[in-house]
């Protein structure tokens, strides 16, 4: 098992960043595919069309987002926290216990589709 931690600049609020993460309609928005979210704990959620399945954990408003993703016989946990900076916001992303084989795909998948998606539509 693999984790991830990373740093992510984004030119929009806190405020702004945690709607984009945790709205339904934004998410479908800025990701360009059908999801299923409602930001309260113990609820289950699915992003790109079911490409990505969980559980939300738990939610501060505008400050964490925390989450299980489901692999097929795993689980990981990722948990996102946002800080205000200069700029916007700085993203601190944890994704942990990820397994071996997924590792390259999720990692490119955080920089290539996740954060590259929020950063166009914040116009970065």
């Amino acid at each position: 098992m693999k984790a991830i931690k990373r740093y992510y600049s984004l030119h929009a609020s806190p405020a702004d960043v945690y709607n984009a993460l945790t709205n339904q309609v934004m998410l479908e928005i800025w990701t360009g595919e059908k999801a299923e979210f409602t930001p309260e704990p113990d609820t289950e959620f699915s992003l790109w069309d079911g490409s990505i399945t969980g559980r939300n954990l738990a939610f501060e408003q505008d400050r964490l987002i925390s989450q299980i993703w489901y692999f097929e016989e795993e689980e990981s946990q990722v948990t996102i926290k946002l800080h205000p900076d200069k700029d916007g916001t700085s993203v601190e992303l944890r994704h942990e216990n990820i397994p071996d084989e997924a590792y390259e795909n999720i990692s490119d998948g955080w920089d290539d589709d996740f954060f590259a998606s929020l950063k166009a539509l914040f116009n970065d």
